[in-house]
Parts: structure tokens; sequence; C-alpha cells
């Protein structure tokens, strides 16, 4: 019988058409992505649902659909699929997320422009039968210095348009290698730098507890008098009232926004400022863009359904269904790995090596090397997955490397994670118990045995008295319960580390307070992706 798939959103005909030319059986309402009813009821006979952003697939709905196998997002953002209960219920979730890059590109650039010029208000006014052409005065693009915070995918298609506006370009981007930037053409500088510097300034960085409102009040007091600001990335990166504030009291010449803190944005204090062009998140609003995920993700679910291959999964490695059986704990294990360097990485990372010791080494390594860099690179951005991950680290200019050998050792396999930056070398290593459960057995080369817990606290000291006690009493004066405690030496007086497991994440000033202490070199909450 031929795989079912639903269409519950507005997807092209053409894209339609794949799906039914490659042997699937489809259905094309999308109505029914507005109307959570009859999707509740429709969703159990299908084995596919592709969908836009209109459509909301809860737990709700995934539990009324014992068929689904595949879910497709015609885009890049997700916010509308429920994942982990999606994982649960073994549920791929895929997206598209190269497939609007040029045109969120090209709508910053654009905004870039309508706020130079002030295009809008100027259009308003000659519309409204007026001729005030000493009003608007505007500034050329030439020459000027523009800072670009970000410089993955579509950040180095800004860069790309800027030269071609011959205009002068720097970058901020913590992972962006010297490399790189000198293959951009664009001066790689300090986040206080760029704001310094830069006549305009445009962001496409993703929304993590690290950018957020990473344009602050203060920050906005670092800024070149007279700069402009284009926000066609996410909403909560500036801080709007600050902003406002700033272009009331002309610190700030211009603003151009298509997002917005809270959306449907209402209301903002943005809105109705002369200086400020405003857009309804049209980033990704294009015929061409949203043709292009919609054949993109037509394509993926089809080869899934008819072939099983996985393409762009978020939420399971690219194997097939005979690997994953055996490769899903050290897929689990290899992520794991790659969270904990991307979490405690903040300069460029220069190159990642990956050794697979044992029978590990005769899996799809390339799999695993895809979940480990996935798990380095999701520290700076949520949305990469192991498709797109090994994609972005190439364009950074990251050197990956792979090692494999024979069996060394006590353990069966194991993983070794190496990554180098300028400043320096760091490694972790990781192995899978018998009972099918990842641990971490190796950091900067101490041996441990660390369970792999969703929060967790690393701190590295010198082998001196009190440590277990400081930390212990810490956690337990703050109510924040330890699941598991590891500690591990190089030798008696030398360096030394501890890893907890604990049940809560760990607020900022119990942190603060170890770091107070004066009895640890570092002090570092981590997350894991556990299920």
């Amino acid at each position: 019988m031929a795989p079912k798939v639903l269409v519950s959103d507005k997807l092209s005909e053409t894209a339609v058409q794949i799906f039914r030319d490659r042997g699937i059986d489809v259905t094309f309402d999308p109505t029914l992505g507005k109307d959570k009813d009859r999707l509740l009821e429709a969703i159990g006979a299908y084995d596919g649902l592709a969908i836009r952003s209109a459509t909301k697939v809860t737990e709700k709905l995934l539990a009324a659909a014992p068929n689904l196998k595949v879910i497709g997002r015609a885009g890049i953002g997700v916010d509308n699929v429920d994942i982990p209960a999606a994982s649960k219920q073994g549920v791929i979730v895929m997206n598209t997320p190269f497939g609007n890059s040029i045109t969120t590109a090209e709508h910053a650039i654009a905004m870039m422009m309508a706020v130079a010029r002030q295009i809008p208000e100027a259009s308003h006014s000659t519309h409204s039968g007026k001729w005030e052409k000493s009003r608007f005065m505007g500034v050329e693009l030439t020459a000027k210095m523009l800072g670009v915070i970000g410089a993955g995918n579509i950040g180095s298609i800004v860069i790309e348009r800027a030269h071609g506006l011959k205009m002068k370009v720097i970058a901020y981007d913590p992972f962006l290698s010297e490399e790189r930037a000198d293959k951009l053409g664009v001066e790689k500088v300090e986040l206080d730098e760029l704001y310094a510097r830069s006549d305009f300034i445009t962001f496409h960085v993703p929304l993590t507890d690290k950018t957020r409102n990473i344009l602050s009040a203060e920050a906005i007091s670092k800024l070149k008098p007279g700069v402009r600001i284009v926000n066609c990335a996410r909403g909560g990166l500036v801080d709007e009232d600050a902003l406002a504030h700033a272009l009331k009291d002309g610190r700030v010449a211009g603003a151009a926004f298509d997002v917005f803190a809270e959306e449907p944005a209402t209301a903002s204090p943005l809105f109705g400022l002369p200086n400020v062009v405003v857009t309804p998140h049209l980033g990704a609003a294009t015929t061409e863009a949203q043709e292009n995920v919609a054949l993109q993700v037509a394509e993926q679910m089809s080869d899934y359904l008819l072939t099983g291959a996985v393409s762009n999964a978020l939420n399971m490695p690219s194997v097939t269904a005979e690997e994953a059986k055996v490769m899903g704990p050290w897929v689990q294990l290899a992520g794991h790995l790659g969270s904990f360097v991307g979490q405690m990485t903040d300069e460029p990372i220069k190159a990642i090596n990956i050794l697979y010791n044992g029978n590990v080494a005769t899996m799809n390594t390339a799999a695993l090397n895809a979940a480990a860099i996935a798990g380095v690179m999701k520290a700076a951005n949520p949305d990469v997955n192991m498709v797109s991950a090994p994609i972005m680290a190439k364009d950074r200019g990251i050197d990956m490397s792979t090692t494999t050998q024979g069996k060394t050792g006590v353990f069966d396999a194991y993983i070794k994670l190496t990554v180098m930056t300028d400043k320096r070398e760091r490694s972790i290593a990781g192995t899978v118990f018998s009972d099918g459960k990842p641990r971490f057995i190796q950091i900067k080369g101490i041996t441990i045995d660390a369970e792999i817990g969703r929060h967790m606290l690393y701190t590295t000291n010198q082998d001196v008295p009190g440590i277990i006690g400081t930390l212990g009493q810490t956690m337990g004066e703050n109510g924040v319960n330890i699941a598991n405690f590891t500690l591990g030496r190089s030798d008696r007086g030398l360096d030394a580390i501890a890893l907890l497991y604990v049940d809560e994440p760990i607020p900022t000033e119990v942190t603060d307070k170890l770091a107070a202490t004066g009895l640890f070199q570092s002090v570092k909450h981590l997350e894991f992706d556990v299920a």
C-alpha cells in the first residue's frame, strides 16, 4: 500500500505533484492547519504530515496519529512542532534549513536601503499629496561601515551583497575563523569594536541565552552616533525599549525591524517613530523561497517514506533503519561529547578531530561525525541539525578530521572528541556501557566515570582538600539535589575536575558563589539533551 501524506498548510501545486509522481497517496487540504478539531480527526490515517507555520503539531495531535512516521516543515522554524513529543513517539521531524537564506539576506539589504533613504515615510508623504523633498535627506551606503553580527549562512550572503554595494564590512562571530573571515573579505572584530565603528549594524544570529538582548541599553551606549540598526533575524536580540529611547534622543539615526520580541507584533516601542521601518516578519516571504522549501520538503519526505533515507532531520541521525538500532546510543554519546565542548568553548574553533576506537570505528562514522559536530554547533545555534551542522562547520572554515583505530585499553570501544582553537586544545572521551547508556570516561586527559544527565555542573581546580565539601554544601544550601558526583585528578596536588549530575537547573547565583570561593579555576553549568 502506498504511503499516505497529508498536506495541511499552503504548499505549491508543484510540491504536491512531487508526492503524486513518486507514488505517494497525498491529500492536499490547506484548511486543516487552522482547524484543530478536523485535523485531530483526520491525522490518524496518515504516514506523513507536510506543514508550514499554521499547523500546530501538539502532543495531543501526535497521540491521535499512530501511523505517523514523519513531519516535514517547509521552512526552518519548528516552533509549531512539539519535537520532544514527536521523538518519544518515533516520529521524525524534518525542516528545510537553507531554502530561504537568499530571501532573508535580500530582505535585510532592502531594509537597510529603506531606512537609509527613509523610503516608507517619503512614500506615505507623497501618497498624501505632499512634496516634502527637503524633509527626507538620506545617506549613501557606499563606503559606509557595515557591522554584521553573525557570519553564518545568511550573514555571509549579506556580506557578499554589501561588498557589491561598495560597503566596508566588519563582522562579529565567535565561531568565525580568521581563514573564513579572509575568504569572506571581512575584518573580524570583537563586539564592542563593531558597535563603536559601524554606520549600519545587521543581525544574523539565532536567539539564545547568549544572544538575547545582545544590543542592550548598555551596548547602545557604545554605539557610534548616527548608526542605523537592522534586525531581520530574531525578535529579542535587541532591547526595543532602549532602542526607542536612543532613536528619540538621536544617538541612533534609524532602525529597520522585521522581527519583534512578541509576535504577532500589534504593539512595540518602535512603532510610530518616524525614523523606523517595520515589516511583519517577511524575511522568507518571496515566491522563490516559498517554492524552494516546499519542493525540498516534498522530496525529503518522499525519500524517507519510500527508501528510508533521512535528510535534515532534527531529532534523529541520518542513518538507515538497520544502523539506527545499533548506533542509537553511540549517536547520543557523540552529541553529548560535542555539546560538552561546544558549551565550554567561546572562542572560534579552528579544527575538530574525532577518534573512533574499537568496534565503534566500524560503524557509520559519517553519521556519528554529524552528531558530534551538531552537538558542538548547537551551543551557538539551537536550530542546527545533523545535516546542516557539517555544512555550517565547513562554511566557518573549521578543519574536520576523523581517526579510526582498533581496540586499545580497557574499553571495547570509545569516542574521543578534540577541538582546537587559537588559544587551547580541549578533549573529552566517552563510551557506551552494556546497559546502553552513554558515559564520559575522560576529560582533559583525566580519567573519570560520569553518568550524563540533563543538568550538570563542571568544575576544575587544583587538587586540594575541601572541594567535595564546598560543592556539596553549596548545592545543599541552595536546594540543588545531586544525583551523581564524579571526581578525577591528574595526580596528587595537581589538576582535578568534578562533574555533578543534578536534578534541576543550577541558578547563576549558585555558580557565582562557587566561583567566589577562589577554590575553582572554572565553574560551568552544562545542559544536555537527555531523553
